[in-house]
Formats: structure tokens, C-alpha cells, sequence
């Protein structure tokens, strides 16, 4: 049932969700435009408005859940000055831009926090801050994962010699619909598969980053 609980859980998570996905679209179409592809800038996903980079099949459960995505930003390779080197830095962009955001987030938090009490209407503001902070930190995570179509599946692309890339797609053919599987299955029916398989790579990938900005846990 939706109540009041989760009608303030869910205007706690937006604001995260929102700067998250954006900041990581727009810096993949801005390191594309740099690096000689307009196909996003042409398309209108060249922006900082939000609503162009929303997918609703993605970024719904994002709202409720620790999974989601956006809408990808279109890049043609082809365009690219150097189509292998540029690939990669254009995917590693958004993750990069998702740990930006969520140090300058955990750096507001923590000048707020010297001067202020996380108590009344602030307490709101300390809860968005901290929310928005861990759901960047998990989009970075997330698309660094090497699973095709997510950043990390681009990455280790751009590095693989070229007669290692055919293998690596047969191997991984499968591997995104039985991501996709296991991620409904655990929004769908808490079937906690994709977090017992991701969690021993997260929480120490979670502690590292909360340990550059805040000198240990939150």
C-alpha cells in the first residue's frame, strides 16, 4: 500500500535520482561532443534538463528500489577521433561524473553538518543529501559493471584486442537477459539473487568512496 512512508521516501530519493541520472547522461553526450560525435547534441541530449535522459522502464524502479538506469545517449563511434580510445572515455564519463557528484554531495553534507543540527525541516535536508549521495555512488558502481550494455561492457571493450572482441560478445550474449532476469525477480518477487552476487563487490567499493569523503561511515 503507498503511504505516507513511502510518499516520503520517494521525495527523499527524487532529487538523487534526478541530479544522478542526468549528470551521468550529459557528461556521456558532452565527452562525446569533445571527442567529435553531435549525434546526442543533435538529438537534444546534449541538456542538463532532465526529462530527455528518463527512461520510465528504467528509471521508475529507481524510486522505489537500488536498481535502475536512464535512457542511453546515442553516440556514433564512427564519428569519433579515435574511435577505440574516445569510446572509452565517452562511457567512462558517466560513472566518473556519478563519484564527482556524490563528493560534492558528501562535501556539502559534511560543511552542513559542522554548522548545522540534522533536526526539524533540516533533517529533510540531511536525509535528501545523504540519499542522493548513496544512490550516486551506486550508479557509478552499477554502470562499471562489465555487462553489456551498461559503461563497464564499453570500457573493457575499447581495451580488448581485437581478436579477444567476437569471444567476449559470445560469452556475453546471454549474460544481459539473465542481468535483466534477475534484477525483475528481486524488484518483482524479493528474490535476492543480483544482491547476493553484487553486494561482495559493493559494499567495499561503498565503504572506499565514504571513506575519501567522510573518514568512514555517514
Amino acid at each position: 500500500m503507498f503511504d505516507t512512508h513511502h510518499l516520503r521516501e520517494l521525495l527523499i530519493r527524487t532529487p538523487g535520482i534526478l541530479v544522478g541520472l542526468t549528470i551521468h547522461e550529459y557528461c556521456h553526450a558532452l565527452v562525446a561532443h569533445w571527442r567529435g560525435d553531435d549525434t546526442a547534441k543533435m538529438v537534444g541530449r546534449l541538456t542538463l534538463n532532465p526529462i530527455p535522459h528518463l527512461d520510465p522502464i528504467g528509471t521508475i524502479p529507481l524510486l522505489f528500489t537500488t536498481f535502475g538506469w536512464a535512457k542511453p545517449v546515442p553516440v556514433n563511434y564512427y564519428n569519433l577521433r579515435n574511435p577505440r580510445l574516445d569510446s572509452a572515455l565517452v562511457s567512462v564519463a558517466g560513472p566518473i561524473s556519478n563519484i564527482f557528484c556524490a563528493l560534492s554531495i558528501g562535501f556539502v553534507f559534511r560543511i552542513l553538518q559542522t554548522f548545522l543540527s540534522a533536526e526539524g525541516s533540516l533533517l529533510y535536508t540531511f536525509l535528501i543529501l545523504s540519499k542522493a549521495y548513496a544512490i550516486n555512488i551506486g550508479l557509478s558502481f552499477f554502470n562499471l559493471l562489465p555487462v553489456p550494455p551498461l559503461d563497464g561492457s564499453n570500457i573493457l571493450l575499447s581495451f580488448l584486442p581485437r581478436s579477444q572482441i567476437e569471444p567476449y560478445f559470445r560469452m556475453m550474449r546471454h549474460i544481459p537477459t539473465i542481468f535483466l532476469v534477475l534484477i525483475v525477480l528481486e524488484l518483482m518477487f524479493n528474490i535476492k539473487t543480483i544482491s547476493f552476487i553484487l553486494n561482495p563487490l559493493y559494499k567495499p567499493y561503498y565503504s572506499f568512496w565514504t571513506f575519501i569523503i567522510f573518514g568512514g561511515r555517514m
